[in-house]
């Protein structure tokens, strides 16, 4: 938790007290609105170009920046922290790191140019060096995982910290609030041969390189299954599905009465006269669609000689995220073109510090003290950056029963033992295809950071919604069925881990039948 003395963040509280005398005010913008739908049928490079065009034809005057930085150096950077992450918090093997996990904010073609790799277990570090002379150095810091420390710098800009658990010992504490499965009959409703049958594809191949696979039928643990080295309790690569866990942080903050859904995001770079930012909910960020101007790999026109991208400069950089995020433009106005980029995870969590801090919470415990200390959660590690702001756009690692108990949460509609904890209808906003992502053609983004099934892609109902991550990592809710189905594995994996998965997802739908409602 940074100290308040520090220059650093004075800002987040001084800019905050302005954004609170603002945004109840602010200017007399138009109400946004919904777009109307976009065509349907349209696949493959018909899709793309008609997404392309539409986005032209949208959008603002203003040119893009690219991040500052070598793309190499940049790499290397997030090679350093995911080497780190995979053997300090997943117990990994530095070889079997090195080859396996963590492609997407070090590309496995970049690893090459790495000279020199040492890992320090003593000081739980790791520094890799390039024929440049220059060497990027990622630590453990405490409860906040490991970060990458800028250039030339020796440390981080933040005090790190350590939350432990306020929840019973676990050995001793049934499922879902501990590790203990009570016995019961098997329901009689389910076929057991072909759930058995399931859980052997899902795993799959020993190329499909899966870590921990989790199936949960109305909330109650029916396959379980991990890896060699890997058991309940390791924190494994989740990449993006922190997206949605972001978003039931946001949730929370919402039930709490800090923010609504709908206001306008109070993000304090966007407060000044006329800054048509100002436009941009809440709501539309968590689905997706805040019109901000960055690039991502994921854009359909995304050419890697135009820049580095900021959706992988938010990982990599070592700089502060929150800061970069806040101080892009507007490409297209909000609620319009559904684009999958880091920026809308990043400016949620900003927002989620400002509330946090501006009533004198204590930002890193936030999460384990007003989420997971309510649905049983021990064992999460959220990432930083140097600035100490949370990177769960990615960088976060909990274990496939963690992420089985969030999911049912939203299962619960965001109940759980009686006590609210996300608002009432969350889920629906989570699951409902978000207008300005169905008006590009693809129905496949919800709100709160999930992805749907409405293109009917997937063997399952239309109904399912979930939290992906990159290099198959997958959290699968499917209201119809009550079945939670979260998988993770190595990245290297996520092809075959990936067919793996829709084939025990067949399999399950003719193992576990419709749940009246």
């Amino acid at each position: 938790m940074p100290k308040r003395s520090d220059s650093r963040f004075r800002w987040f509280v001084l800019l905050f007290t302005t954004t609170l005398l603002t945004s109840c005010g602010g200017e007399d913008w138009p109400p946004v609105e919904d777009p109307p739908p976009g065509p349907t049928g349209l696949t493959g490079s018909e899709l793309t170009a008609f997404i392309i065009a539409r986005g032209d034809s949208l959008e603002l005057p203003g040119e893009w920046d690219p991040p500052p930085g070598d793309r190499i150096e940049l790499s290397t950077a997030g090679f350093a922290k995911v080497l780190c992450s995979a053997v300090f918090i997943m117990g990994l093997d530095v070889a079997d790191a090195a080859e396996n996990v963590g492609y997407f904010s070090a590309p496995y073609e970049d690893r090459v140019h790495v000279t020199d790799t040492i890992v320090d277990r003593e000081s739980q570090e790791v520094r890799l060096s390039l024929p440049s002379g220059i060497t990027r150095i990622a630590k453990k810091y405490g409860g906040q995982g490991c970060i990458t420390r800028p250039l030339g710098e020796d440390s981080i800009f933040f005090i790190p910290s350590r939350t432990e658990p306020d929840l019973p010992d676990p050995s001793i504490t049934p499922w879902p609030m501990g590790d203990v499965i009570t016995e019961g009959p098997w329901p009689s409703e389910v076929d057991s041969a072909l759930f058995a049958r399931a859980m052997e594809e899902g795993f799959g191949p020993p190329e499909a390189m899966t870590l921990g696979l989790v199936v949960t039928y109305k909330g109650r643990i029916l396959g379980e299954r991990y890896a060699e080295g890997i058991d309940l309790h390791t924190p494994l690569e989740s990449w993006s599905m922190g997206k949605s866990l972001t978003g039931a942080m946001m949730g929370v903050l919402i039930q709490q009465g800090e923010y609504e859904l709908w206001q306008p995001a109070p993000i304090p770079e966007w407060q000044a006269p006329g800054d048509a930012r100002q436009r941009i909910r809440i709501g539309d960020i968590m689905r997706m669609s805040s019109g901000i101007r960055i690039k991502a790999p994921q854009d359909p026109d995304f050419r890697w000689e135009m820049g580095y991208p900021d959706h992988l400069y938010f990982y990599t950089s070592a700089a502060n995220a929150f800061q970069w995020a806040a101080t892009r433009g507007q490409q297209w106005p909000p609620n319009t073109v559904g684009r999958y980029r880091n920026s809308d995870p990043t400016l949620t969590n900003y927002l989620i510090r400002l509330a946090v801090e501006s009533r004198g919470g204590e930002y890193h415990a936030f999460a384990q003290r007003h989420l997971f200390d309510k649905i049983g959660i021990r064992d999460a590690v959220l990432e930083t950056d140097p600035y100490g702001n949370i990177l769960t756009q990615g960088y976060e690692y909990l274990p496939p029963r963690d992420w089985a108990r969030l999911a049912n949460l939203f299962l619960q509609d965001g109940m759980w033992n009686g006590e609210r904890i996300l608002p009432q209808g969350y889920a629906e906003y989570a699951k409902t295809p978000a207008p300005a992502w169905v008006a590009d053609g693809r129905p496949v983004y919800g709100g709160a950071f999930f992805w749907v099934n409405g293109t009917g892609s997937l063997p399952i109902p239309e109904d399912a919604y979930a939290m992906r991550g990159a290099g198959g990592q997958s959290t699968t809710i499917i209201p119809s069925h009550e079945l939670v189905i979260v998988r993770q594995g190595k990245y290297k994996g996520s092809a075959a881990g990936g067919r793996a998965l829709r084939r025990a997802m067949a399999l399950l739908m003719e193992a576990v039948p419709p749940v009246p409602h």
